[in-house]
Order: structure tokens, then C-alpha cells, then sequence
């Protein structure tokens, strides 16, 4: 469990319904930005597949994030 802490140290914050709404958009936003940039990048021909892979493990890192989020906030996981 500390291991997911120090990779997702969002997720294990919230208490109460505003540090969870606040922790959800955190991770949505960074994925939107990460997305954007990403999705720019990976339009050059040589890298574009490199990019897209990562585009992919960043959308995969906040989704799994707002889940951990949700499930902490929930008391399922500690």
C-alpha cells in the first residue's frame, strides 16, 4: 500500500467531499493537458508512435488514480 501512495499520492488525501472533487480534477486536468501536449507530439512522424504510448500510459495513470481516489474516499482501501 505505500507503494501505491508514493505513485498516486492524490488518491489517499481526501477526507471529505470537497478534497475528493478537488483530487478528481486534479488528475482530470493533468490528463487533459498531458493529452494535449502528447496528442501534438504525436503527430511528428518518427516519434508519433512513442508519444501515442505514452499518451495512452498517462490516461491509464489518472484513471487508475481517480479510481484509487474514489475507494479510499469510500474506506474500502487505506
Amino acid at each position: 500500500m505505500e507503494m501505491l501512495k508514493k505513485f498516486f499520492p492524490f488518491s489517499f488525501i481526501p477526507k471529505d467531499v470537497t478534497k475528493l472533487v478537488v483530487s478528481i480534477i486534479i488528475y482530470v486536468v493533468v490528463g487533459a493537458i498531458a493529452g494535449v501536449l502528447i496528442g501534438l507530439l504525436a503527430s511528428i512522424p518518427v516519434v508519433g508512435a512513442i508519444f501515442g504510448t505514452v499518451g495512452g500510459l498517462v490516461g491509464l495513470y489518472c484513471l487508475i488514480g481517480i479510481v484509487l481516489t474514489i475507494l479510499s474516499f469510500l474506506g474500502i482501501i487505506k
